[in-house]
């Protein structure tokens, strides 16, 4: 039951089911159900395009979207924390981090755009098809989440964050330039795996929501599901943008 996501590492679940548990009658219309969280995750998608239009069209008509960009990402960032610890309020939460990072996947990919024409659409393409294909594969049973699958996947999103944030650090403070910078058939690798551990997170996400469903967990659930659920695919958005660059820089 436990998943790498952010969202779904925490005890919220947990509690959550302990109380639903304990209740001598369940109220089903006030329960978690998979396509509510379904519905709700194509909502916040169709907010976050709906922002990410706006820093985009800023940096393709000249205007420096560099405030509205970052300060969309430190804000997705505070909204995520925040609903970690006060799940409750996922149902106000969840759309304003779609919204805000919404501004951050705009400018991002607006300034990806202007430096390899043609880049945003493939990435976008390559997530919908990594995010289908996964999909599939969950639901027909290809590929099933057992505790080996769920500790291998979340060893390595482990391993991939700690590595960012030790990079992060050194290169700010010194001179240290990333194997992962740069063009090389190593960056390139390293991009590749990446997006293989990210596209394996959607399978414990999908295995999250299912089983938490099953589980009949508050109706506000849904929201902070698909939360988690878009976090993951944004992180993969994201990671296919930085492989098809270097790929790109290299032609």
């Amino acid at each position: 039951m436990n998943s790498n996501n952010p969202f779904f590492k925490t005890k919220s679940f947990t509690e959550n089911n302990e109380t639903v548990h304990e209740a001598v009658v369940i109220d089903y219309n006030n329960t978690m159900t998979v396509s509510g969280t379904i519905n709700k995750s194509f909502l916040m998608l169709i907010l976050l395009i709906a922002s990410a239009s706006i820093t985009w069209m800023m940096t393709l008509s000249g205007q420096n979207p560099v405030v509205l960009t970052i300060g969309g990402a430190i804000v997705g960032f505070v909204l995520v924390l925040i609903a970690v610890f006060k799940p409750q309020y996922s149902t106000f939460l969840a759309p304003g981090y779609a919204i805000f990072e919404g501004l951050f996947i705009g400018g991002l990919s607006a300034i990806f755009e202007v430096m390899y024409p043609g880049i945003v659409i493939q990435a976008v393409s390559c997530t919908f098809v990594t995010f289908m294909v996964c999909f599939g594969l969950y639901k027909y049973g290809v590929v099933k989440v057992n505790d080996k699958f769920r500790s291998v996947v979340i060893a390595a999103t482990l391993a991939i964050a700690t590595y960012y944030l030790i990079s992060w650090l050194l290169s700010l403070f010194t001179s240290f330039t990333p194997i992962h910078h740069g063009n090389s058939m190593i960056s390139i690798g390293i991009s590749a795996f990446v997006i293989v551990i990210a596209a394996l997170n959607l399978f414990l996400d999908f295995d999250q929501i299912e089983k938490s469903a099953q589980e009949r967990m508050p109706k506000y659930m849904e929201w902070y599901g698909a939360m988690g659920l878009m976090i993951t695919l944004v992180w993969l958005y994201v990671e296919f943008l930085r492989l098809l660059s270097k790929l790109s820089s290299r032609d």
